[in-house]
């Protein structure tokens, strides 16, 4: 490719992402500028909605003024993937789905909701101790990878403002 090509490639490309309907998360009129600070989430009721609540807190901020309510329902389930001859499960995936909804306090209605489903995983070959570290670590990783899924989609959503 030659110079001139690389140029004119690189100059249009701005040009290219706004033709595609690009714009700016904390841009003017962007999504995150009318979510930071204005989610108020619904109080969480064990730990894993507790890490969720702190994970989602972390990336939109803690509502100051609220604008908008997000109610989330978690469900996990363990699955065995790994047995060893004797029939221990040596390895366990833990899989997780969050249904979430985004209302607008001021009306009422749902601006917003969807589902997102993801998994970890964790060992289940040393001691007691080591294998209830391990689930727990992993429940807390899944709750930070819903919380981003989560706020991704939130971020990629039309708020109607």
């Amino acid at each position: 490719m030659s110079l001139h090509s690389r140029r004119s490639l690189i100059l249009a490309l701005p040009l290219l992402v706004a033709a595609c309907g690009f714009a700016p998360i904390y841009g003017a009129g962007g999504s995150g500028g009318a979510l930071q600070n204005r989610v108020l989430v619904t109080a969480p009721e064990d730990r894993n909605s507790f890490v969720l609540t702190r994970e989602i807190e972390t990336r939109l901020g803690r509502a100051d003024s609220a604008a908008f309510g997000l109610d989330v329902t978690i469900t996990t389930s363990e699955q065995r993937v790994a047995i060893d001859r004797e029939g221990n499960t040596t390895r366990f995936n833990l899989v997780g789905v969050a249904d979430y909804a985004l209302r607008n306090l001021g009306t009422g209605q749902i601006v917003t909701s969807g589902t997102v489903e993801n998994f970890t995983g964790y060992s289940a070959t040393g001691t007691t101790v080591a294998t209830l570290a391990g689930e727990q670590d992993a429940q807390d990783r899944l709750m930070t990878i819903l919380a981003e899924q989560i706020v991704t989609r939130l971020y990629a959503a039309d708020l109607g403002q």
